[in-house]
């Protein structure tokens, strides 16, 4: 009888929270967002093939043009990025079946570089070298994390080159290159607490911590080198865990909400080139599988909470609105999406 019962209270729950998002879909505004992004350039993103592996897809803003880049079956590929002037992509190749999980999967398998389409992948180095690799702003030189070691280093590409090397400042996943080349951030765990979010002055060795609570899956605004988002999960709500997608500043003078969702944890946020939107991943409050439905918001409508009343986050952010969200339900669920404003190699939309 109470399975039953609980049954029950979940299909209604499904219902309701379908008709919410069908809703939303048909909402002009969200399709005016839609419309606007659409032909902004590209997403890449990790995404689950019909034969279980993980390869490479892009697909335009709005979800149309989706292509797979990497068809790869033996191998899972995560990760990509593309370079600051979008001719390029790197990511991580691993063996079909590695287990990965949201926060750590940067420092396996093998780094390779390809063109911004897939085509003419390249390994770098062997199984595990050049580990949470991220670009520098003229795409010449990657910095890289090793946690044991306590050091970022920085490798020159043509020659492979060590060019510098400094303390990781308890910075421990996922390092990325300011958009001005003068700042790396990541996860680290330092005096305050563990799981933060830091960023640390190339020169002068200054670190800073930027966020508040738990929080992972750090990013740069792409044209703002003092900005950083990151997800935080400093919340609870009828012990259903949540994620809000947040925003802060490199100082650690201040710090914002950009979207929150009840029983969804938003992770993977990456700014559009000219940081006028953001897209993110929605994944179940259970942390389950790492890829997730994909969303994108108008940053100048932010803070957002949507779809649905959400006491606990409403209480907090009594400024945010239910939207637009652009749901980009047409596309597979993906997992670390990247944006570019190039031209992918003059690939067609359709």
């Amino acid at each position: 009888m109470r399975l039953r019962k609980d049954c029950t209270l979940w299909a209604s729950g499904v219902l309701i929270l379908l008709a919410a998002l069908g809703n939303a879909a048909e909402d002009p505004e969200v399709q005016k967002l839609a419309q606007e992004v659409g032909k902004k350039g590209w997403l890449v993103f990790s995404a689950r093939t019909e034969k279980g592996d993980f390869d490479l897809f892009i697909a335009r803003p709005d979800g149309s043009g989706l292509r797979n880049i990497t068809n790869n079956p033996p191998y899972d590929d995560y990760g990509g990025r593309f370079s600051p002037d979008g001719k390029k992509l790197l990511f991580r190749c691993l063996k079909k079946g590695t287990s990965v999980n949201h926060v750590d999967w940067g420092h396996l398998g093998t780094l390779v570089i390809a063109n911004a389409d897939g085509s003419n992948p390249e390994d770098q180095g062997k199984e595990n070298e050049y580990p949470w690799a991220s670009w520098s702003p003229d795409g010449s030189r990657i910095a890289c994390l090793y946690r044991r070691e306590g050091k970022i280093r920085i490798f020159d590409l043509q020659t492979r080159k060590l060019v510098r090397e400094s303390p990781n400042q308890g910075i421990f996943r996922q390092v990325q290159w300011s958009s001005d080349g003068e700042r790396f951030c990541g996860t680290a765990n330092v005096a305050g607490g563990a799981w933060n979010i830091g960023a640390i002055e190339i020169k002068a060795g200054k670190f800073t911590q930027v966020s508040r609570g738990v929080s992972c899956t750090p990013d740069w605004f792409q044209s703002d080198p003092m900005r950083i988002l990151y997800s935080n999960g400093d919340g609870r709500d009828n012990d259903q865990g949540w994620t809000t997608l947040m925003q802060g500043r490199a100082d650690g003078k201040s710090r914002s909400l950009i979207y929150a969702e009840r029983k969804q944890h938003i992770y993977f946020g990456c700014t559009s080139p000219d940081d006028q939107y953001v897209v993110f991943s929605r994944r179940s409050h259970n942390d389950g599988p790492i890829e997730g439905p994909m969303a994108i918001v108008r940053l100048a409508d932010t803070p957002i909470i949507g779809p649905e009343a959400y006491p606990l986050a409403d209480t907090k952010f009594p400024n945010a609105r239910r939207g637009p969200v652009c749901l980009l339900d047409k596309l597979p669920k993906g997992f670390e999406p990247h944006w570019t404003y190039a031209d992918v190699g003059g690939l067609p939309t359709q």
